[in-house]
This record gives structure tokens, C-alpha cells and sequence, in this order.
């Protein structure tokens, strides 16, 4: 099957721009995009499938459907936004399948959606800062196709690592590729947590902070709020815990074995 885009209607498009927020570490890019499609009043207009997701189906009351990734559109001032969510991307275990999978994804979803008129992409994505991000608060890191998107996210708020990376998945592949049609955009990651397998709310909240900024968008940000706090307040009590074990431990005794 590969990777397959079902349209479910026809639109035309305003100047579109596509978000993708599939799951990733600290689901970052999944929490950001499904807060937006709560926050917006969008319309599915396709559905992707693949055969590079999990051999697994959906079920609900009692009915089964393939497992898919959806591309919703919202309308905003004039353009159209464009937004890749969903509960799956290829698998990066290469026990489950090959590189080749991640490529067709990609090659698939940017042949599609530039033929939609989508000249930026944006992908929104967590990267791992390990324990750190217990004892700080998150910054977005950004990495863009070219040096002026860089500094325009820069001059809001983002931060970019001079360090040589990697960026795995969905949200390097889809930009890696777009990159190679012609088209701009940026990787947006929230610093996080890789153990944060539930979600780190604290880090979307920053990462949508930044999209507000940039684009505008009318967001109540009440419920993600309360979210984030959750989460640095469950920080601050491991934080305790640890420091409460520490205490408890005798200090270290002679080094030798006798």
C-alpha cells in the first residue's frame, strides 16, 4: 500500500501553510497540534494511510477502521493553515520496518501538500534535555531550511543549538524532503523529557506561546495552563524526593575493601 492521502473534500486554498504534530518524544508536537484543533474550528479534508504504521486497528462501539493520520485545514485572516495530526508516524524501532518507510511518508505527504499550494512547513516536535527539565523551565529550540526563517523565530523567543544534530522521524524527514521541492520551514521542539512518555504539557504550552506570537492566532490558553502547572508541580515533588533521599543516605565511608 505505501503511503496513501484520501481526500474527503475538495477545497480551495489561501495561501496554506502546513503544521505537522505527530507523536514524539514527550508527545510535544502531538499535544501542540491537537490543542489547536480543539482551539479552531477546522474541517478534515483528508486522511492518510500507511503501510508503515502499526498493524493495528482502531475500534469504537463495536466498529473496526485502519488507523490513520488526518490533515485538518482552519482558516484564519485571510489564509488557510494546515494541520498533519494523528495518533502514529513510521516507526523508528528498524526491527518493526525499514528507512525506506520514513522516506515515502515524507516524499508523500510534501508531493501532496505542495500540490495543495503549501509553500512553508512547519514541524512541531520535543527535544530531550533529560533531567534538566525537571529543575527548569522549557525553551523552544528551532532549526529552519534557511537563516532567515532561523532568525525570524529567534527574534520571538526561540533559540537555536550551534551544536551539529539530528532530527528523527516525521519532523526532520517531512522538512528534510520539503526542503527538496522547493519549499521553507522549520523544526519546533519544546524542551523536554524522553521519560515524559505521557506528555509534557509544559513544553507545548511554550511551543504554542511561540505560534501565537508568530502567527497570531486567537487561543484560550486556560486549559493548557492548568496542564503545565500539573506537570512543573510534579517536578518540584520528585525534586524534593530526591533531595529527601540524599539527606538519608550515611556519608560515604572508607573507599577501601577489607
Amino acid at each position: 500500500m505505501g503511503t496513501k492521502v484520501v481526500f474527503l473534500k475538495k477545497k480551495r486554498l489561501s495561501k496554506p501553510v502546513l503544521f505537522v504534530g505527530l507523536p514524539g518524544i514527550g508527545l510535544v508536537g502531538k499535544i501542540c497540534a491537537d490543542y489547536f484543533l480543539k482551539q479552531f474550528k477546522t474541517e478534515l479534508i483528508a486522511e492518510v494511510y500507511s503501510d508503515s504504521f502499526p498493524p493495528t486497528v482502531h475500534t469504537k462501539a463495536g466498529l473496526i477502521d485502519l488507523i490513520t493520520d488526518q490533515l485538518h485545514a482552519f482558516k484564519f485572516k485571510g489564509r488557510h493553515f494546515l494541520f498533519l495530526a494523528g495518533p502514529v508516524q513510521p516507526s523508528l524501532d528498524f526491527r518493526a520496518g525499514g528507512s525506506q518507510e520514513h522516506y515515502d511518508f515524507a516524499e508523500r505527504i510534501v508531493e501532496t501538500v505542495k500540490s495543495l499550494g503549501v509553500k512553508q512547513v512547519f514541524t512541531l516536535a520535543g527535544i530531550n534535555i533529560g533531567d534538566k527539565r525537571m529543575e527548569v523551565q522549557p525553551s523552544v529550540v528551532v532549526a529552519a531550511t534557511n537563516k532567515r526563517l532561523l532568525q525570524e523565530f529567534k527574534a520571538i523567543g526561540a533559540k537555536s543549538d550551534e551544536k551539529e544534530g539530528l532530527i528523527s522521524g516525521a519532523a526532520g524527514m517531512i522538512l528534510g524532503i520539503a526542503a527538496q521541492h522547493g519549499l521553507e520551514g522549520a523544526c519546533l521542539m519544546g524542551e523536554t523529557n524522553a521519560k515524559l512518555v505521557y506528555g509534557d504539557h509544559g513544553a507545548a504550552k511554550k511551543l504554542i506561546e511561540l505560534l501565537v506570537k508568530r502567527f497570531g492566532f486567537e487561543v484560550d490558553m486556560k486549559s493548557i495552563e492548568r496542564e503545565a502547572k500539573n506537570i512543573e508541580e510534579a517536578f518540584k515533588k520528585l525534586v524534593r524526593q530526591f533531595e529527601e533521599v540524599e539527606e538519608k543516605m550515611p556519608p560515604e565511608g572508607p573507599s577501601y575493601v577489607r
